[in-house]
């Protein structure tokens, strides 16, 4: 579960758990604190409160190292339907140059991963991966359908450049053109001679770009240069915000929601295609399951705290009964108050019910809603 209480216990570095190649910049530059994720490092924290950070992002631009954000590349002439296999998403209108948010799913329809998928061209996509291992599900399937697909995890780091500056930002160094890019689109644009495959997308509401770094000695020259010409936008490292992604609703693999949970459960309603002739595994599962209604629920809590340090799931009670637990949770300086994301038991999931819940040995009542909070 996801915690703002950063420990001071260091991670050991080792072979298997990977360093990327902005490692040696990021930790000259304030870095607090690492996560895992993918088996790298993932910057977790910098110099500055959380608040401090949440502000600076929502107001100027970070530089992020999102390199443990990783690739599988699917590509032969079975890729589309190997991809198409592993997603309840339809994809058969999707096109070149464009970026696709795809539940994997597995055949009991269980959520293995939720990626962003790039569709490079008709025989090579990039699924670029929350934190589980899918280019071991998705072998597994090219062999037992014998599909003609060639998977590997390409060596591509990715740096996102996140905030409402980093639209200015990356106009100075790329031309106008980069900003006409629209949302989830992407396209290859030169920095002194070297093509960089770039996407408008990231792992914030606050707007951005994420550059997926194929030439590591162009994306390191990139990297400082985006720090040097961004000092008249107050330029920071950063890294994925707790408060700013919670207070958005972008949800996290292994935090929000796991392979104990299906697309319907988590709101993905809108990437669940069922009305048509796509084969993908847990078809049938989802049918039934929209069909009977789901079970349990995503949803937003709120609770009259002005702190909250959440390493492990804390259970939802009504009327002394379990009916949930939070999931994830943070301060947020918007609402006020703590907020929450909870799975919650059929048929308590409803708008405005009030809930118990135990924080540090108190007691506190919180209140139910729909996600994202307004």
């Amino acid at each position: 579960m996801t915690s703002n209480n950063m420990s001071k216990i260091q991670i050991a570095k080792a072979k298997r758990l990977r360093s990327t190649p902005y490692t040696s910049r990021i930790e000259k530059q304030g870095l607090k604190a690492y996560t895992t994720y993918n088996h790298m490092l993932l910057p977790a924290a910098f110099e500055g409160s959380l608040e401090e950070t949440y502000y600076h992002l929502k107001k100027y631009v970070q530089i992020w190292d999102v390199a443990a954000e990783r690739q599988v590349e699917i590509s032969g002439n079975d890729a589309a339907e190997l991809v198409q296999l592993m997603t309840c998403r339809d994809l058969s209108k999707s096109k070149d140059l464009r970026c696709y948010y795809c539940p994997i799913i597995d055949d009991q329809a269980r959520l293995i991963n939720d990626p962003v998928v790039l569709r490079i061209n008709e025989n090579k996509w990039w699924l670029s991966i929350a934190d589980s291992d899918v280019i071991l599900f998705a072998k597994g399937l090219a062999i037992g359908k014998n599909y003609k697909v060639i998977i590997t995890e390409p060596d591509v780091n990715i740096m996102a450049v996140q905030g409402p500056k980093s639209f200015t930002l990356m106009e100075k160094v790329f031309g106008k053109s980069i900003t006409d890019l629209k949302f989830f689109g992407f396209d290859y644009f030169d920095f002194k001679g070297t093509k960089h495959l770039i996407a408008r997308s990231g792992w914030s509401k606050q707007g951005g770009y994420e550059v997926y770094v194929e030439h590591t000695k162009s994306g390191l020259e990139l990297y400082d240069h985006l720090f040097e010409i961004g000092k008249e936008f107050n330029v920071k490292p950063g890294c994925p915000h707790l408060i700013e992604r919670i207070e958005s609703a972008l949800l996290s693999y292994g935090n929000d929601f796991d392979l104990n949970d299906n697309p319907l459960e988590c709101g993905f309603d809108k990437y669940v295609n069922l009305d048509n002739d796509i084969e993908f595994l847990g078809k049938q599962k989802l049918i039934d399951i929209k069909k009977s209604g789901v079970s349990k629920k995503l949803m937003g809590v709120k609770i009259d705290l002005d702190k909250i340090n959440l390493s492990q799931a804390i259970d939802i009670t009504i009327d002394s009964k379990r009916v949930g637990e939070v999931r994830s949770a943070v301060y947020s300086p918007t609402f006020n108050k703590v907020i929450a994301i909870a799975m919650v038991d059929k048929p308590y999931f409803v708008e405005d019910t009030p809930i118990n819940v135990v924080i540090d040995n108190v007691p506190k009542t919180g209140i139910l809603c729909n996600i994202p909070f307004v």
